[in-house]
This record gives structure tokens, C-alpha cells and sequence, in this order.
């Protein structure tokens, strides 16, 4: 259930995906270099293709760190109320049974008896 108190508690993982990225960017940089003048131009190929995809996640966590922060309800906005346990739910089954029973038995009493 939302308490209301996401936007405050509410931790980015972009930080650590930045720090991430940089050290994926040094070491698959490293294994490009030392496996080409190593002659081994298969796992050259492989480290290089990896430094183009830590790469492009870092072109897209710096962007999104860029953006900001995004619109987050304030204090003054209730919290969200829990729709699983009032609608939907096994109460909510053995309610529309007891409705459905009690409209038959209305309309039963008003054309009268069979």
C-alpha cells in the first residue's frame, strides 16, 4: 500500500549506475587495448563491442541525471487508497452474490408467485 511518503523516501539508482558505467568504461577500454596488442583480435572485438553498450548506458544515465527530478506529488496529496481489498476482492465476491440473490428475490416478490 502507498503511505504517501514515496517521494521523500525515494532513492535513484542513476548515482550508482553513473559510477558503474565509468568503471565498465575502463575496463572494457583496457581489455580492447591489451587484447589487441595482446593478438587476440576475437576477444578485442568482444571487449569493444561491450565498451560501445557501457557506452551508450552511460550517454543514457547522464541524460537522464540531466532531466532532474520529475513532478512527485507534494505533502498536501493523500496517499493512494489500496483498490485490491475494496474492490475486487473475496468481500466484494460475497457481496455481489448476496446482491445478486437479495435483486432475484425482489423481483420474484413483485411479479408474485409462479
Amino acid at each position: 500500500m502507498r503511505t504517501g511518503n514515496e517521494p521523500l523516501t525515494a532513492r535513484s539508482s542513476l548515482r550508482m549506475r553513473w559510477w558503474l558505467s565509468i568503471w565498465g568504461l575502463i575496463w572494457t577500454a583496457f581489455g580492447t587495448i591489451a587484447f589487441a596488442f595482446a593478438g587476440r583480435p576475437g576477444w578485442a572485438i568482444a571487449c569493444g563491442v561491450l565498451l560501445l553498450i557501457v557506452a551508450t548506458d552511460f550517454v543514457l544515465v547522464v541524460r537522464h541525471m540531466r532531466q532532474g527530478s520529475r513532478f512527485q506529488p507534494g505533502r498536501d496529496v493523500p496517499p493512494y487508497e489500496d483498490h485490491g481489498h475494496r474492490h475486487g476482492g473475496a468481500e466484494d465476491e460475497r457481496r455481489g452474490s448476496d446482491d445478486r440473490v437479495s435483486r432475484r428475490s425482489r423481483e420474484r416478490s413483485r411479479s408474485g408467485p409462479p
